[in-house]
């Protein structure tokens, strides 16, 4: 099997040495992902595809559940398109009290969020060789291994000791290894790394 070991003449030259470089740049250049992230409080916002359950104290029927448009805006009795994507359920609450305000006394409102979707820039992506490639909701205490679960794991072509997360930190992009293989396949849990919002899990297909 000379030619599968070589990667063939013609792929050796111009394949191989490029696959080889771009592995050392990116795989080991990138250092491992840090086991846990730093405890800042995670707060939820709000985002397009997300359900609003609004109630209005002693207003039974301005009381409702709207789902959050793909511009980040909804509408209720009242309230005609009020910006929802990015605000917390809190902020939200006042902004619709401040509307209502125009039409009933002293307005008390309750927002909750149900079939998160959240903000797009706080979604956790996936990326490559998963069973099922997708964007996710960020969780408080997300993991790595999480993430594996819902996504159904790696295909049979990956190289998941090869994948690397991509992290924003401040304004720098910072790329990080995360040994999916072992974790998933071996079981070995010092592998898991906890995600934070936002990350891009990229996991290759193997060379071989």
């Amino acid at each position: 099997m000379r030619g599968l070991v070589a990667c063939g003449t013609l792929f050796l030259v111009t394949g191989c040495s490029h696959v080889e470089d771009l592995y050392h740049n990116v795989f080991h250049g990138a250092p491992p992902a840090p086991a846990q992230r730093d405890k800042a409080d995670f707060t939820y916002r709000i985002g397009p595809g997300d359900t609003l359950n609004i109630f209005v104290w002693r207003n039974p029927e301005l009381t409702t559940t709207v789902p959050v448009r793909p511009d980040g805006k909804f509408s209720t009795p009242l309230v005609d398109d009020l910006q929802a994507s990015s605000k917390t359920t809190s902020e939200l609450a006042r902004d619709i009290e401040k509307v209502l305000a125009e039409y009933i006394r002293d307005p008390l409102v309750t927002v909750t969020v149900g079939g998160f979707v959240g903000e797009y820039t706080e979604q956790v992506r996936v990326v490559g060789q998963a069973s099922k490639p997708t964007a996710l909701p960020y969780r408080k205490g997300m993991t790595a291994l999480d993430v594996m679960i819902m996504v159904g794991g790696l295909t049979e072509y990956a190289a998941g000791n090869r994948a690397t997360i991509v992290r924003m930190n401040g304004q720098e992009k910072q790329q990080y290894r995360v040994k999916l293989e072992d974790l998933v396949r071996d079981g070995d849990i010092r592998a898991n790394v906890e995600m934070q919002p936002g990350d891009i899990l990229i996991i290759p297909e193997s060379w071989f």
